[in-house]
């Protein structure tokens, strides 16, 4: 399996980036895929979580309204949408894949790849 996260970057507080995950050697029947984040300090965040099977999407409360996750099955990537950003999401930012039914969002991955960093600073 192999996943890379991209579209980090650098934005103001209330702005939006939307992050990508390619993912490659996935097997059909792994439960989903999710968004992690892990800031500086802080322990790891489970942000939401996509049911491969029908697409059904989980947010943390803390993302929830904000942060949309998304998947073009053609690319097999997955995107995550944050908008309204503020300084407080700060952090480099995983995707990882769920094999089995477990509890989302979720800070334990089965695999997982490169973060992509965010900073929300003026």
């Amino acid at each position: 399996v192999q996943l890379q996260a991209s579209g980090g970057g650098r934005v103001q507080p209330g702005g939006s980036l939307r992050l990508s995950c390619a993912a490659s050697g996935i097997a059909s029947d792994y439960y989903g895929l999710g968004w992690f984040r892990q800031a500086p300090g802080k322990e790891t965040e489970g942000l939401s979580c996509l049911e491969l099977r029908d697409g059904r999407t989980y947010y943390a409360l803390s993302v929830k309204g904000r942060f949309t996750m998304s998947r073009d099955n053609a690319k097999n990537t997955v995107y995550l949408q944050m908008n309204n950003l503020t300084p407080e999401d700060t952090a480099v930012y995983y995707c990882g894949t769920l094999k089995d039914v477990r509890p989302c969002p979720q800070t334990s991955y089965d695999d997982w790849g490169q973060g992509t960093l965010v900073t929300v600073s003026s």
